[in-house]
């Protein structure tokens, strides 16, 4: 404490030496700062007045001063302002622009411009609350685009279903004119008169695009009015299709899309392949049905082609087996339901045109024309039904007589339906008589348009010459050999033909067996195929007649011999008369003279013919006399009887009567008879009426 007491007073002494050595000019500073003072107050007054002064003057220039500030602060704002402005405008006319293309339903630009939205528009003013509020919407209308899309795509399905028959009918059509106007080209060609190309009836030229639509391309000024060839786009609008699949396609779910068509598309598919239940009533229901086919088909091509797979050729051509399938089980069964060969042939020529049209768009069809061998199978048959209605209404209304021509027209006109050559009637003046009946140029020309009428069929088919005959002999084989024939031998077992008409019909039947060889020319002349070739198939025709002569005699044999058994049967022999009436039984004049009339006609018949008839008719008179003898019922002959019965022999063996045709052999038969009954034998005959009174 001493030290520290003693070094504070060590230092107070350095203080108030210090304070002593400035302690004068401590006073003069103080002398000086009074002087100061006066002179500071002065100056502070002029320095009051002259801020007073200043800021009376000032405060213009300070009010002035405020509001450029405030201005350059709007300034700044506006500047901001604009710059932002300019960064949410773009956003806007966007989002305006969207609203737009949504309203006009142009949705694949929507979607584009949604993209660029959130791209690039959006995350640049993304601080605002309505740029978030514009983000959140986004998702909202894409999927209300996608509804709508497919809402779109529904009503594309429903449409081509119902267009779908319009545009098969179109496609139809134009494979019908293509066709025809190849056949057209092909047989000017042949004639050696070919053309100019017209590629279709209304002076267009068709063309294939890759899609396989018809591409028009005008021909002349004058074909400017014709009628347009319309194809699938000219009468559906596949623009639904396109716009949903390529908004599906930006949303990234385009396999969605995808297999919602093909499964939309299968499930239509089945309901074009179930046919009407009365389809195979009218030709029309077949034609709708093929319509509504090539429609669907047409279409799928399209698609194929103008999108990159939405269907691929390995779906379209599963759609295309399993209609195949379908639509032959189909056809199969309503047209055997057919029995109007008319109707038959116009369905062969749908299915031809059918699948020609299909093969022009790439589908096989070789199974369709495969089904058309079985349609003609039906066809045949129909035909076979039809022509023995004619056949059988020819027959009926036949007269059985030789055909009487007044003059040489009538007869050339004969001559021309019917091949007919005989010189020494050409030789004979008119009026004149050929030796068939009615009937026979009729058949002739029947079994023609019958052939006319396979061939018509046979047409399109894609088939050569060679088939093509085989075809016609083969269908005119059955129409000899079964409708024909059986005709025939229908009319001659009748029991309304008497012999007369047999005799005709075995005449006719005659000279339709040398006519085969012309319809053999016939066909050789319409198919080109020369009779020497090697599978060439022959006509049947000469057996059919030659049955049918057959039993046309044996028909005759039946009748003749009836027709004797009814005269027999009008014998009344008195076998106790006492003496003959000297004359011969007036039933046998009546059978002599029925013999005479009959024999007379069978000179048109061929010689064997004849004679075996005659024969025939001899023998079983011998027979049926002798059996009168010999009839075990009959228990006593008297003389007179055996003298009457004689005198009927003897006028059944005069030449006279008959010509000489046959009957002179019955003698032969009877004579015997006669002379092995012996007189003495009292239980068959007697000499004298007493002989008689005691036997009986």
């Amino acid at each position: 404490m001493e030290k520290l007491d003693a070094r504070i007073r060590n230092h107070d002494r350095e203080i108030e030496k210090m304070c002593n050595f400035h302690h004068q000019g401590f006073v003069d500073a103080i002398t000086e700062l009074l002087k100061v003072r006066t002179d500071a107050e002065k100056l502070m007054g002029q320095v009051t007045d002259t801020n007073r002064r200043l800021q009376e003057a000032g405060r213009e220039v300070t009010a002035q001063t405020e509001e450029v500030i405030r201005c350059r602060i709007q300034q700044r704002n506006m500047a901001t302002t604009v710059e932002k402005l300019q960064l949410c405008i773009p956003v806007l006319e966007m989002y305006s622009k969207l609203k737009e293309q949504l309203e006009s339903k142009r949705y694949y630009a929507a979607l584009k411009t949604m993209g660029q939205l959130e791209k690039v528009y959006i995350p640049r003013v993304s601080q605002y609350r309505f740029c978030q509020i514009m983000a959140e919407n986004l998702p909202r209308l894409r999927e209300e685009i996608k509804e709508i899309s497919m809402s779109d795509l529904k009503d594309f399905l429903e449409s081509i279903r119902k267009h779908s028959d319009k545009v098969g009918e179109t496609a139809m059509r134009q494979a019908q004119q293509h066709r025809t106007f190849n056949s057209a080209v092909a047989k000017q060609a042949s004639m050696g008169h070919y053309t100019k190309p017209v590629y279709s009836l209304n002076g267009r030229t068709h063309t294939h695009t890759h899609n396989g639509l018809m591409m028009d391309h005008d021909t002349g000024d004058e074909e400017e009015a014709d009628e347009e060839i319309l194809t699938a786009q000219d009468l559906v609008d596949f623009s639904p299709v396109y716009r949903c699949l390529h908004i599906y396609t930006v949303l990234g779910d385009r396999e969605t899309f995808e297999n919602y068509y093909r499964k939309q598309r299968k499930k239509q598919a089945r309901l074009v392949l179930q046919p009407q239940a009365n389809m195979h009533e009218t030709v029309e229901g077949y034609r709708r049905y093929f319509n509504q086919i090539v429609g669907f088909f047409v279409v799928e091509d399209h698609i194929l082609h103008a999108t990159r797979g939405l269907v691929t050729r390995a779906f379209t051509d599963e759609l295309w087996n399993m209609a195949l399938s379908k639509i032959i089980a189909v056809l199969r069964t309503h047209s055997s339901y057919c029995d109007d060969p008319d109707l038959v042939l116009e369905l062969k020529n749908l299915i031809v045109i059918f699948a020609d049209t299909l093969q022009g768009y790439g589908f096989p069809v070789n199974r369709l024309f495969d089904l058309l061998f079985e349609v003609r199978d039906q066809y045949n048959e129909t035909l076979l039904k039809k022509w023995a209605l004619v056949f059988r209404e020819i027959f009926e209304l036949d007269n059985y007589s030789p055909i009487p021509v007044e003059t040489e027209e009538e007869y050339k006109l004969v001559v021309s339906r019917f091949p007919f050559h005989d010189a020494e009637i050409e030789k004979q003046d008119f009026p004149k008589k050929l030796p068939m009946s009615q009937s026979v140029p009729q058949i002739y020309t029947q079994v023609k348009e019958f052939i006319y009428a396979s061939l018509k069929f046979s047409e399109s088919l894609h088939r050569s010459s060679t088939e093509i005959d085989d075809m016609l002999r083969k269908s005119t084989n059955l129409l000899l050999t079964r409708t024909l024939s059986s005709c025939l031998q229908n009319l001659i077992k009748k029991p309304h033909i008497g012999l007369t008409e047999l005799v005709q019909i075995i005449i006719n039947t005659t000279h339709l067996e040398q006519a085969c060889r012309y319809l053999e020319e016939f066909i050789t002349n319409i198919t080109n195929v020369s009779p020497e070739t090697v599978h060439t198939t022959r006509l049947y025709g000469l057996s059919t007649f030659k049955d049918a002569r057959h039993a046309a005699e044996g028909e005759i044999y039946t009748k003749l011999n009836q027709k004797i058994d009814e005269f027999i049967q009008l014998a009344d022999y008195e076998w106790g008369m006492a003496e003959s009436d000297g004359r011969a039984s007036g039933y046998l004049m009546d059978l002599i003279n029925f013999l005479r009339s009959t024999f007379q006609v069978f000179t048109h018949l061929p010689g064997k013919v004849a004679q075996t008839a005659c024969m025939s008719a001899c023998k079983h008179l011998s027979t049926s006399l002798m059996q009168m003898l010999l009839d075990t019922e009959l228990k006593q002959i008297s003389m007179g009887a055996i003298q009457q019965f004689n005198l009927d022999v003897i006028q059944c063996e005069s030449p006279g009567p008959v010509h000489g045709v046959g009957l002179v052999n019955v003698p032969c038969r009877l004579w015997p008879a006669y002379l092995q009954i012996p007189e003495s034998e009292p239980s068959h005959c007697s000499g004298s009426t007493g002989e008689d009174e005691g036997h009986q």
